[in-house]
């Protein structure tokens, strides 16, 4: 099957932040890469030892918290909505809604990168809704449906 054309080969943090209302210590991705005619996309998150949530999340034995890996998989499919929609000139409200058949597969650690691969599994409106599968090194350490809903 041939892939959808790639419609923004790459969003940087400062695209990102221009997109999404999130900020430090709550912006989860630092970028994200081939956002795709077909609503698809990969979002990246570096992982850091210096992140504000291995103080709390197992300081012996750290391990980046699942909840926010979902929470890096909205937000790029945030993005991907938002730069999809034709003519969207300032940011919108991205609100989540749902999240579904979620499964922590593996643990991810300090020093490893995240990729969100997502991809629209449905739309009406104002709502999407996205499969997501976060990978790194291509192992998927986690996956969920996610949904959520844009608006001014």
């Amino acid at each position: 099957m041939e892939e959808s054309p790639i419609r923004f080969a790459d969003v940087d943090i400062n695209e990102i932040l221009k997109t999404l209302p999130h900020r430090y210590p709550f912006l989860l991705i630092d970028r994200v890469k081939n956002i795709r005619a077909d609503y698809s996309g990969i979002g990246v998150k570096l992982v850091s030892i210096g992140e504000p949530c291995f103080q709390g999340h197992f300081p012996e034995r750290p391990v980046y918290p699942g909840v926010l890996m979902i929470e890096g998989m909205a937000q790029t499919a945030g993005v991907i909505g938002i730069k999809s929609v034709e003519g969207t000139e300032k940011p919108r409200a991205v609100y989540f809604l749902t999240i579904d058949k979620c499964k922590f597969r593996k643990p991810v650690l300090p020093g490893q990168t995240i990729e969100y691969h997502m991809r629209s599994i449905g739309r009406r409106k104002t709502m999407w809704w996205f499969h997501g599968d976060a990978k790194v090194d291509g192992v998927v350490v986690a996956e969920a449906d996610v949904g959520a809903m844009l608006t001014d």
